[in-house]
């Protein structure tokens, strides 16, 4: 389904990632983990064609996508979730996740998919018609994932979903990622909360200083000594 091979991304002459390779199978939840600067969200957002490559290549459904600008590939069925959600704050709710449904297919199911994203997110329903800026962050959070989910994508890209929530907040939103892969939709999540990363997910890539340092079945993973100490606080 997602096979990234081998890319290198610089911020300028500084190197962000290096020789990294990953892949995600259709229907898989995958998490990405490590400490602050590993290169997590440089390498979701090098998936999603916003930090250009300097070596190797992401292949998308058997489609090299490496140089393909973001619009398309929301309509080649990958969504973003980006870091610290980035909604229209002066939008409404309603407006907000309209605008995940852009491209032609997602556009003529967007009525049944706004109630699919209701009833994943009941608090959501009842925000429809307020300014998203207006808010709390974990309803703001759902708002994000809903936008994302509105453009029915094959594979979810999730950057940091639990971060800045409260405890309370942050089991409704790992319960809602679960519903989203029973559902059928592949999962690719960065997250800092290892724990529950993972719990949710079947396999782990583990980063550091830009390389892949293990991966491997995520409940095989958990029982690392070096990651339970590094990672879980064990």
């Amino acid at each position: 389904m997602l096979q990234v091979r081998s890319i290198q991304v610089k911020y300028g002459a500084a190197p962000a990632l290096w020789d990294l390779s990953l892949n995600v199978m259709p229907g898989e939840m995958v998490s990405v983990i490590g400490p602050n600067g590993a290169g997590k969200t440089t390498l979701i957002m090098a998936v999603m064609g916003l930090n250009l490559l300097a070596a190797g290549e992401i292949v998308w459904e058997g489609t090299r996508i490496s140089t393909m600008p973001a619009y398309q590939l929301c309509e080649r069925g990958l969504a973003l979730v980006p870091e610290s959600r980035r909604l229209f704050t002066g939008l409404s709710v309603r407006e907000n996740l309209e605008l995940g449904a852009m491209h032609p297919r997602a556009r003529q199911n967007r009525l049944r998919s706004l109630e699919q994203v209701c009833d994943l997110f009941p608090a959501v329903r009842q925000k429809l018609d307020q300014t998203a800026g207006t808010l709390s962050g974990g309803q703001q959070q759902m708002v994000a994932i809903g936008r994302a989910m509105m453009a029915l994508p094959k594979l979810l890209l999730l950057d940091e979903p639990s971060l800045g929530l409260a405890p309370s907040i942050v089991g409704d939103m790992f319960r809602a990622i679960e519903a989203i892969h029973r559902n059928g939709t592949a999962v690719m999540l960065v997250e800092q909360n290892v724990s529950r990363a993972l719990a949710i997910s079947s396999r782990t890539y583990v980063l550091r200083n830009g390389r892949v340092i293990a991966d491997g079945s995520s409940a095989e993973l958990a029982q690392r000594d070096e990651i339970r100490r590094a990672y879980l606080g064990v």
